[in-house]
């Protein structure tokens, strides 16, 4: 006989386990390179080893800073593994080996890396997740751009598109998320007087990310995200009023990419706000079938459900030339407290006529308790 699935208290119960059994999670997160994540870390590491806990460096980058760098004696580390990549001899960081020693708490830089090509995992964070499952407390660092949601928002601020990525569901896990914070004067005085890059690249540096309108911007993106994790965590372990309401969110995209893409990185950002679950509904209509879209489109399509796996978010899909019924009986069925879709893009006789889907959508959550929310 298949195996039942357990009753909702044991259910429950069985994930009180799991969770006590996991590692902890702490991250410190700041607005750019150089503001002192991994100073921090290591300054951390040797107040824990000083009170005799087994905490070992699984992997820190130190940039060769050597105020930094200096931390690293008397810390125990663990090897990394070799690997022959493209003709070249790597380092990597030894998951096996962590896994295998087990220590109570492990160091672990730079979150969004990717992994050299035939490692067990893609992205560093994942190798994270896999050392947290087995029981091991971590602390790591990531900067403010390489936050998924926020991908876009950095790349407005500053023009550099950051290509690794964290997603915003490995934040929501972490125990405490800690902000490293600095004024714009204070990082810029430190990149020039080398202590952040070598002098020669001090220069463009300064020409193009650390300028200080940008690092006042990521600041405030920082400061932000801290902020909203740290409400969260008092929401979610403070008792919470009686009567208040689950928010869940509908994210309804089509193949225009560029607009998709803004409206899952914008809910799952709301869904991670009010600790709220989301999906992703793509309805397919006769215009986007497969033969009527090309390569490039259908590319695109596969890439935003596999980001908005990565958010957090479930994707449907839904044949059907009715898209605001579709949009509708959708929301009813996952009880969603709020639709988001896309800046209606209708002709102007649409607009003043209300035969446009914006309006035809209004009038069909009027009288339910769902809010509309229009992302340009």
């Amino acid at each position: 006989m298949p195996s039942q699935p357990p009753e909702p208290n044991a259910a429950y119960f069985l994930d009180l386990i799991q969770k006590s059994k996991r590692g902890k999670f702490k991250v410190y997160i700041g607005m750019s390179a150089g503001v002192g994540k991994t100073y921090r870390m290591l300054q951390e590491a040797h107040t824990l080893l000083r009170h005799g806990v087994n905490v070992k460096i699984g992997f820190v980058e130190t940039h060769r800073r050597p105020e930094t760098h200096a931390l690293l004696e008397g810390l125990p580390m663990i090897p990394h593994r070799t690997v022959f990549y493209r003709g070249k001899e790597l380092e990597e960081m030894d998951v096996q080996a962590i896994l295998n020693l087990h220590p109570e708490v492990v160091v672990v830089d730079e979150l969004a890396h990717t992994n050299i090509q035939g490692s067990k995992n893609e992205k560093r964070w994942q190798d994270v997740v896999d050392i947290l499952n087995a029981g091991i407390n971590v602390i790591s660092a990531v900067n403010i751009q390489h936050l998924e949601s926020l991908n876009e928002e950095v790349f407005n601020i500053t023009g550099i598109e950051v290509k690794e990525t964290v997603p915003d569901s490995l934040l929501q896990q972490a125990n405490e998320v800690v902000n490293i914070d600095l004024t714009a004067d204070e990082l810029i005085t430190r990149l020039k007087e080398g202590k952040i890059y070598d002098k020669s690249k001090v220069e463009t540096a300064l020409n193009h990310f650390f300028q200080a309108e940008k690092i006042l911007q990521l600041r405030e993106l920082a400061l932000k995200e801290v902020a909203s994790q740290v409400e969260r965590k008092v929401e979610t372990e403070v008792v919470q009023k009686v009567g208040l309401r689950s928010e869940r969110f509908l994210a309804c995209i089509s193949s225009n990419h560029e607009i998709a893409r803004k409206i899952l990185r914008k809910t799952a950002r709301l869904a991670s706000y009010y600790q709220g679950k989301w999906c992703v509904l793509y309805v397919q209509t006769t215009k986007e079938d497969a033969d009527k879209i090309g390569l490039a489109a259908q590319r695109h399509l596969i890439n935003n459900f596999k980001l908005a796996t990565e958010l957090g978010g479930e994707v449907v899909r839904i044949k059907s030339n009715d898209v605001v019924q579709t949009i509708f009986e959708m929301a009813q069925k996952q009880n969603s407290t709020n639709i988001c879709i896309g800046k209606p893009h209708e002709g102007f006789w649409s607009s003043i006529t209300g035969n446009s889907l914006f309006h035809k959508l209004l009038q069909k959550v009027a009288d339910k308790d769902i809010d509309l929310i229009v992302i340009s």
